[in-house]
């Protein structure tokens, strides 16, 4: 039972991180802070939209039971190649910070799905 409820509470915030950056990459021309950041691991303005809309769509595949493990995979590799291209750039506080951001999706793999029977 306590499983089911960490599990839960770590896919809603998964989930909500999910949406909440795919939406804001859509955004980034509004945000300059976040382009700058996006410039600085050498994401190019072209590859930005489709950074979001990849993201959103792993939001979507963990909220499906079927596709939960492939999500949160994808979650996790998602979370290094951005860890990675801070790495190249040289910013090891961002990197840093992910670290919390990618044992999400692991945690979550290890509790499974809330929902399974």
């Amino acid at each position: 039972m306590i499983k089911s409820i960490i599990s839960l509470i770590l896919l809603i915030i998964s989930v909500f991180l999910n949406l909440k950056h795919g939406w804001e990459s859509f955004n980034y021309k509004s945000d300059p802070q976040s382009l700058k950041m996006m410039n600085e691991l050498g994401i190019s303005e072209t590859y930005i939209p489709v950074l979001g809309v990849s993201i959103i769509l792993i939001a979507i595949l963990l909220l499906i039971p079927r596709t939960f493990f492939l999500g949160n995979v994808l979650n996790a590799m998602s979370i290094v190649l951005i860890m990675t291209l801070a790495m190249r750039a040289g910013n090891v506080k961002m990197v840093l910070m992910e670290i919390p951001f990618l044992m999400i999706p692991l945690i979550m793999i290890w509790l499974k799905y809330p929902f399974k029977n």
